[in-house]
């Protein structure tokens, strides 16, 4: 009887051990990550990347879901809307940071209704010219747009190009002396330069890389801290004397504020590791990006940082949304 007393006093000891086994872990299915922008873009193009090595690490379908249009503020309310279970990952960029001032009445509040899962990568931005224009360095850029009316191009207003060019205004003193002119897309803006329509462009490397190798634009510098490993040869704008212009494209994984912290640990923890080695990190860089894979809480801060510095220039500049 003894012995049938203590296996008894056993067996309700053993159950929440079976049945915390029983729960489901994270992912229990499909994974829905939302990009706001359209296919093939540089945004786009990471995002595919961490989603095929998170579905080989969890073994269920990491999907790529392009919900372009609104400032990319469709896919971001989408995402905000969405189930807080973690199933639902959206792709955010330094557009959303920006848009944080331009739109302020926004469906959902960039910092509150998301929370940072990586800060997944960034790249620097060009300040390029015809080769026919005779400045070969930024600061005789410079003094042009000191003595001369200069037509600068970007992919729109609030976009990474512009926030650049508007820094370029303020480092090179040329106030009025430069007129913005606002494309759908990095590509026409490119285009434009090489016609000659334009006078300077500050593109993000991608799009312009095809042309400086081929020596149709020149770079006068890259906006990040370091020079950049597919364009060795341009100074970085600390190095050109314009330290002040320092700007980098970024994109980051967010998802719904509410979901579960052991659903965000395990986003994070993979997150990282699609990203530490192997082929979506080489694919990144051989793109251009410095991976980088940051941390919840170092992205966080960023991205607060973020919307606080642009949003001043964004004040300061009168930057409006295009209409």
């Amino acid at each position: 009887m003894l012995i049938r007393r203590r296996h008894a006093l056993a067996l309700p000891l053993a159950l929440p051990s079976a049945a915390a086994r029983a729960q489901p872990t994270f992912p229990d299915r499909a994974v829905r990550y939302i990009v706001p922008f359209t296919p093939a873009g540089l945004t786009d193009i990471m995002a595919r990347l961490v989603a095929q090595r998170l579905g080989e690490i969890w073994g269920k379908p990491v999907v790529v879901e392009n919900r372009a249009g609104g400032n990319a503020m469709i896919g971001a309310d989408a995402a905000a809307k969405s189930p807080p279970d973690g199933h639902t990952l959206l792709a955010i960029t330094l557009a959303h940071a920006v848009n944080v001032s331009l739109f302020p009445q926004s469906p959902y509040d960039l910092l509150r209704d998301f929370t940072p899962i990586s800060l997944l990568g960034s790249l620097p931005l060009v300040v390029c010219v015809n080769p026919i224009n005779p400045a070969r360095t930024l600061q005789e850029l410079m003094v042009q747009a000191r003595t001369r009316v200069l037509n600068g191009g970007s992919s729109g207003n609030g976009t990474p190009p512009h926030l650049g060019l508007e820094l370029f205004r303020r480092a090179s003193g040329g106030g009025g002396n430069i007129t913005h002119v606002p494309y759908r897309g990095g590509a026409p803006s490119v285009t434009d330069l090489m016609a000659g329509n334009l006078h300077f462009i500050v593109s993000n490397l991608p799009e312009c890389l095809p042309q400086l190798e081929a020596g149709a634009l020149r770079g006068l510098a890259v906006t990040g801290t370091e020079r950049h490993r597919l364009v060795p040869d341009i100074p970085t704008v600390a190095e050109a004397g314009a330290p002040e212009m320092q700007i980098t494209s970024w994109t980051a994984m967010v998802t719904n504020a509410a979901v579960p912290r052991s659903a965000l640990a395990e986003i994070g923890r993979a997150t990282q590791l699609a990203l530490r080695e192997g082929e979506a990190r080489r694919r990144a860089e051989e793109g251009g990006f410095d991976v980088l894979a940051w941390d919840a809480d170092r992205t966080q801060s960023f991205i607060a940082g973020e919307v606080t510095r642009w949003g001043r220039l964004v004040q300061e500049a009168g930057i409006r949304p295009d209409v």
